[in-house]
């Protein structure tokens, strides 16, 4: 059972990252889950966001017609399959692995999203990566699509997901419709083992999470007409400057160093 005042920062959260989401088109579920786990522990925030990463994805699935979904999913089924039966995976281990390892590593994946969304340097190994593991073959996408799947169940993290669509240099539809399938679909499974393997709270943490999609969506919106007034230089350091303050901050903390 969250206090009043937790929950009324859950909202103020949650519709930050949805502000973040609606300005720069990314960062929702990373913004919100890490700001959450600084005064939540980190297994709560990851399950309140499933609601409301949810509701803000499901807008992706109106740009694909019949046609288009049935194209997709026939390249991309073994991404898709394998990403789930590793989200699976995530979940059972949310509940399990300990606060002061998680909270690090939530801490460690922010940071790894920003330097993979920063723009000004190229990465050690990023060509070589992109080359030889972003591949197109059925038995590439099944392994990279089990690791995101364990990673986006234990964390909210989806850069990996968006990462290897980028890399595969994809039409717009299709890569819209590959992500509403992953994101939509992955998240809708998450609701139901949330709920089988307890991690609701009794339905408590689920009421919870069905409200903060409200603020979550409104943010969204008003993001969408700040875009318009703020330059995208200025709109992705900001986020990305936030988003390196809290990765830092949720590392020191796991750790221990303060």
């Amino acid at each position: 059972m969250l206090t009043t005042t937790a929950l009324l920062f859950a909202g103020v959260v949650v519709l930050f990252g949805g502000l973040i989401k609606g300005t720069v088109g990314f960062g929702y579920a990373i913004a919100s889950t890490a700001l959450l786990a600084v005064f939540l522990s980190p297994s709560t925030a990851v399950v309140l966001m499933i609601l409301p990463m949810l509701a803000a994805n499901i807008s992706l699935l109106r740009e694909l017609d019949r046609t288009e979904f049935v194209r997709c999913l026939e390249q991309f089924w073994p991404y898709v399959l394998f990403a789930m039966v590793g989200t699976v995976l995530g979940m059972l281990l949310l509940d399990r692995v300990p606060t002061s390892v998680l909270t690090p590593a939530l801490g460690v994946f922010t940071l790894g999203y920003v330097a993979v969304k920063q723009p000004w340097t190229a990465l050690p190994g990023e060509q070589w990566v992109s080359r030889y593991c972003f591949r197109r073959d059925t038995g590439m996408k099944a392994a990279l699509g089990f690791v995101s799947g364990v990673v986006f169940g234990l964390s909210n993290i989806a850069v990996q997901v968006v990462a290897y669509l980028d890399s595969l240099d994809l039409d717009r539809s299709t890569f819209v419709g590959v992500l509403a399938m992953i994101l939509v679909g992955v998240s809708s499974l998450r609701v139901g083992m949330a709920w089988t393997l307890g991690l609701y709270d009794g339905g408590n943490l689920l009421l919870y999470s069905a409200g903060l999609s409200i603020p979550g969506l409104v943010g969204v919106a008003v993001g969408g007409k700040l875009r318009r007034v703020v330059s995208e230089p200025t709109q992705l350091a900001a986020v990305l400057v936030l988003l390196s303050v809290i990765g830092l901050r949720l590392v020191v903390v796991g750790f221990g160093l303060v």
